[in-house]
């Protein structure tokens, strides 16, 4: 009997050393075990979305056609135009694919710049904080980074002449394509998928606390 009461005494004062709260974490740390669990998600969505397929082979984040054409894909379907349409939507998203890359930098930079209070509010804030402080303070660098990506990938894929062909077989858009209009439509979808995915990972993170990389990480996030 006192060897059952000595081990639920040893067990209880365990729990209780390990179970922390997040007043019990210095802000220094709460500080930086949200870098590394943030550098761990933006890191991963970053090669997840950046790979072949990464894209196009994930219906969350795929880009459908923009505009007219998404409403219309049925018709264009049904008059034998199933093979244009396909390649349209999969020039666009290997554009994307070839955009993201290049957020990696500007994501960093961000979580570098986060100040404790940022953090703290993170922490507290919900399972997308962290998301949105991304889209509040790279959504204008990403789309500037990503343009020219897009546009020179759109370019060697020959996107413009794909989608002038269909809209003008199907006379939607009165011919001609509105100046950067499929560079905006592919820039702010690739922006959505970004964002979409560094949310699944930030809500993993805070799901499952010993899947984060880095003690401080895994200390913090138990924490919440």
């Amino acid at each position: 009997m006192r060897k059952v009461l000595l081990l639920m005494t040893v067990c209880l004062l365990t729990t209780a050393a390990q179970a922390l709260s997040l007043a019990d974490v210095s802000g220094a740390d709460a500080s930086a075990g949200l870098k590394q669990a943030l550098t761990q998600g933006a890191g991963k969505a970053v090669d997840v979305l950046g790979r072949p397929d990464g894209f196009m082979g994930d219906p969350k984040v795929r880009i459908g056609l923009p505009g007219k054409l998404r409403k219309a894909e049925g018709m264009l379907r049904g008059l034998g135009m199933g093979a244009q349409t396909d390649d349209l939507v999969a020039t666009m998203n290997r554009a994307a694919e070839a955009a993201v890359p290049a957020a990696r930098p500007l994501l960093v930079d961000a979580i570098k710049q986060m100040s404790v209070d940022d953090a703290r509010g993170i922490l507290t804030g919900g399972d997308d904080a962290a998301t949105r402080y991304f889209q509040r303070t790279t959504s204008g660098p990403l789309t500037e980074k990503f343009k020219p990506v897009i546009s020179q990938a759109m370019a060697g894929l020959n996107l413009n002449q794909k989608f002038q062909a269909l809209t003008g077989s199907t006379g939607m858009l009165m011919g001609k394509t509105p100046n950067g209009y499929l560079e905006d439509y592919v820039t702010r979808k690739t922006l959505d998928g970004l964002f979409l995915m560094i949310a699944q990972e930030e809500k993993s993170i805070r799901t499952n606390p010993a899947a984060a990389v880095g003690s401080l990480a895994k200390k913090v996030f138990g924490a919440l």
